[in-house]
């Protein structure tokens, strides 16, 4: 008798084109290529995406999905502040990254085209973008005098800046357990969050004395 073909899912197009880039050191070649590796047709294919490059987009945005699953998850992450807030996003989202570092690694490093590389990071930073916009305190709103539509706009860029220089910093880290990306996020978190609030500048000359002692080892 016949063995059923199990129901085909975006999630397992997404977990194919993982497993093939891993085993190959390279992304597919195209659609075609895909499909016929994986026994699917370009039809099934293009039932759930457009193109390779969806796939690869879809990666990074259930990333960021599952960090926010998992935070949803804890009880008390509601009554956090932003700063822990942030903080608790940071440290789950490049847990789910490490977990999954050779393939980050290989698609983000492995690209000739830096350009190409950010593209698959699109989908990403708008849903970070609301993640930001969402945890935007009242209580912060209300410091804030006059706070418009732009500041809001402005905090979330220089958020999404900020995520982008930890993605740096994490994909050139070779520390045990990424001990220095888990202080590289401390120090960078606090040292916004003190800037955002006009705090003294301790925190900031901390945070510069760090990724200054990081370049001279590198070099």
């Amino acid at each position: 008798m016949a063995t059923k073909k199990s129901t085909l899912t975006k999630d397992k197009i997404v977990s194919m084109f993982m497993q093939d880039t891993l085993e190959n050191n390279e992304k597919p070649k195209s659609v075609y290529h895909f499909a016929k590796a994986n026994g699917l047709s370009e039809t099934e294919f293009y039932n759930f995406f457009g193109g390779l490059e969806g796939v690869e987009k879809e990666i990074f945005s259930t990333f960021l999905a599952k960090t926010i699953e998992l935070l949803g998850k804890d009880k008390d992450y509601e009554y956090y502040d932003m700063k822990s807030k942030m903080l608790s996003f940071y440290f789950t989202f490049f847990e789910l990254l490490s977990a999954n570092r050779s393939y980050v690694v290989l698609s983000l490093k492995g690209n000739k085209n830096p350009l190409q590389g950010l593209m698959q990071l699109s989908s990403l930073r708008n849903g970070f973008k609301d993640f930001v916009s969402g945890i935007i305190s009242d209580e912060y709103r209300l410091k804030q005098e006059k706070f418009q539509e732009i500041q809001e706009k402005a905090l979330q860029e220089s958020a999404w800046f900020q995520l982008m220089m930890t993605l740096k910093f994490w994909l050139d880290d070779s520390s045990a357990s990424f001990e220095k990306t888990d202080l590289f996020i401390e120090k960078s978190v606090k040292a916004s969050f003190e800037l955002m609030n006009t705090a003294p500048l301790e925190s900031l000359i901390d945070f510069g004395k760090f990724l200054f002692k990081e370049k001279i080892q590198h070099n």
